[in-house]
């Protein structure tokens, strides 16, 4: 079965958003680009520096994956997806892995509007995630910390170092926090069925107030000095 049998399912599971790019191999042992998309008629599209390589093997409960690229995924991650037919559940092996912020700018609205740089530096722990029914449910936790990050829409540059967390429980949660930076992010939000629910804000220190002014018309609702974020 050759790689690209893996690489057009993917793509279609997907909606175009995850691609992979230029497939070798097998769907077994194999590599690729691994693209972001906008999907079905955007132009946006960004691909991961260096080539994605993967092993999948068969599990007594579904599909173990192994990943690995040179330039994010330097210990390879193991991932089990176990389908269902009323759903599906994936488990992440724990570990470290980094990716450039500019890939999330091939996603499309609003990641090709802010044009982000910085470093994104993912952390997972006992990650489990299942759906079921169009319910979405979490065990284990992750990790995102976004590490000095800038924006093509100001001129300070970095902005702040950030950190999102995942908690899993019977109503898994999400926070946002500031680990440092003129620009100031917090926020928290919950899943209800499969549906996020987000809410944040966004200021800026009185001395950077001019300099993340576009910023912050962008990623929220302006109400005074703040920006207000909020999802679903």
């Amino acid at each position: 079965m050759p790689a690209r049998w893996l690489a057009d399912s993917l793509s279609e599971a997907t909606a175009g958003r995850v691609r992979l790019h230029d497939p070798r191999g097998t769907v077994w042992n194999g590599s690729a680009q691994l693209v972001l998309a906008g999907g079905a008629g955007s132009n946006d599209a960004a691909v991961l520096p260096s080539r994605l390589t993967w092993t999948l093997r068969p599990a007594v409960t579904g599909v173990r994956a192994t990943l690995r690229s040179d330039c994010c995924i330097t210990t390879p991650i193991a991932v089990l997806a176990r389908p269902g037919w009323r759903g599906a559940a994936v488990r992440v092996g724990d570990g470290v892995s980094q990716w450039p912020a500019a890939l999330l700018s091939g996603l499309g609205t609003p990641w090709n509007t802010l044009e982000l740089d910085g470093n994104l530096v993912l952390r997972t722990k006992d990650l489990a995630l299942r759906w079921t029914e169009g319910r979405f449910t979490v065990a284990g936790s992750a990790e995102l910390t976004a590490e000095r990050l800038g924006s093509r829409l100001s001129t300070l540059r970095p902005m702040g170092t950030y950190r999102l967390t995942l908690s899993g429980g019977a109503v898994p949660s999400l926070q946002l926090a500031t680990v440092e930076g003129a620009l100031q992010l917090s926020g928290s939000g919950q899943w209800v069925g499969d549906r996020l629910r987000f809410t944040g804000e966004a200021t800026a220190a009185p001395e950077r107030g001019a300099a993340l002014a576009n910023l912050l018309n962008i990623i929220g609702r302006p109400a005074g000095t703040r920006s207000i974020i909020s999802i679903g």
